[in-house]
């Protein structure tokens, strides 16, 4: 394989599209088209994560945060990000990170908290804004349903738990093409009456590039009207966070202990208990602090996230307990989840979970 090929698997976990503006994920170091001799996954590409790779003959490291962040001026080794970047190229290997692609993703980051925490009914906590798209197209009425089919199998037309949806209406257009037109449908130079059939169709912003290959390979026109707007619609299956229910409710102290025991967590910073039992549980993957309006609104009775400042705690008001299990601890087994996905993927293929510890942060 080569690297674009494991990286399209990957995007269809976790579309580049989907990512927050502010974010660099993809292909950060190297060639796409390098053939890929084993693959190592890991949460941060440090200079030991680049070793162990190097040691194992993976030359493709896969990286939930990327190396690259901001843009870089020099490349002299001076800072960890060029060391790491310069052993990457001296040695061939490419880097490609996922961040808040897999943030975002229904089946990422947070819904590997939910599992791991056994949490049932799941949802994002926070949808997407401004991700869902509508394309308007007219073809001629015989080609419709073909064109449609095309746009389907590229993932536009799913809403939810329905797929294959559109709306269509039919009419009848007219053009007239001038000198150096080559019309499919009438003569040039004259005006032509075309029955045609007007196609509607939304689909999420992370597949745009696709659709709109799908159109202009399947339309049957030389020049294709079409529009494309984004709704003020949520994709409900796209965003930041989850929240879930635990099959039973239990006390807030015991609930925080079992938390503590299966996120492999030293200690755990939380507002006040308020002396209630826990059944909805709100979850987000790294620095959460901007979804604790969020949980609170969503009726969770605990807030598990990372990064929060000691103002922040009030926010709880007493209405929600919110807890602070550490950056790296809450994002943990984003590793394994990737691990997994690429092993069902392409299972005859080396890839290794990074065995490197790169948690910036110790406790006494």
């Amino acid at each position: 394989m080569i690297v674009k090929e494991v990286t399209d698997i990957l995007e269809e976990l976790a579309p580049l599209g989907q990512a927050e503006s502010f974010d660099n994920v993809g292909l950060l170091v190297g060639s796409k088209t390098a053939k890929v001799n084993g693959i190592l996954v890991t949460l941060d590409t440090l200079e030991n994560v680049v070793e162990e790779a190097i040691a194992n003959n993976c030359n493709l490291i896969v990286s939930f945060h990327p190396i690259i962040f901001s843009g870089l001026k020099k490349i002299t080794g001076a800072t960890y990000v060029e060391r790491v970047v310069l052993k990457a190229i001296k040695n061939d290997i490419a880097i490609y990170s996922m961040h808040t692609a897999l943030d975002n993703s229904e089946k990422g980051v947070n819904a590997k908290i939910c599992e791991v925490l056994e949490l049932k009914n799941t949802k994002i906590l926070i949808p997407k804004k401004e991700s869902i798209k509508k394309l308007t197209t007219y073809v001629p009425k015989k080609d419709a349903e073909m064109l449609k089919n095309a746009l389907f199998k590229v993932g536009a037309g799913s809403i939810g738990n329905y797929s294959n949806c559109s709306f269509v209406v039919d009419g009848v257009g007219s053009y007239k093409g001038e000198e150096n037109s080559n019309p499919v449908k009438g003569e040039k130079g004259k005006l032509h009456l075309e029955e045609e059939t007007q196609i509607n169709i939304t689909f999420a912003s992370s597949v745009e590039q696709k659709v709109l290959q799908a159109l202009f390979q399947n339309h049957p026109y030389e020049e294709i009207a079409y529009e494309v707007y984004s709704l003020e619609n949520k994709d409900q299956n796209t965003g930041m966070g989850m929240i879930g229910e635990l099959t039973k409710p239990i006390n807030e102290a015991d609930f925080l202990l079992s938390v503590k025991q299966k996120m492999n967590v030293s200690v755990i910073k939380h507002s006040k208990l308020l002396g209630r039992k826990v059944k909805k549980v709100a979850v987000l993957g790294g620095s959460g602090a901007f979804a604790i309006a969020a949980a609170r609104a969503g009726g969770a009775d605990v807030f598990i996230t990372s990064d929060l400042k000691y103002h922040e705690f009030y926010t709880a008001e007493n209405d929600i307990v919110i807890a602070d299990i550490g950056h790296y601890e809450s994002e943990q087994f984003t590793k394994n989840l990737l691990v997994d996905y690429l092993t069902e993927k392409i299972p005859n293929f080396a890839i290794r979970l990074s065995e490197s510890n790169t948690n910036p942060i110790k406790y006494l």
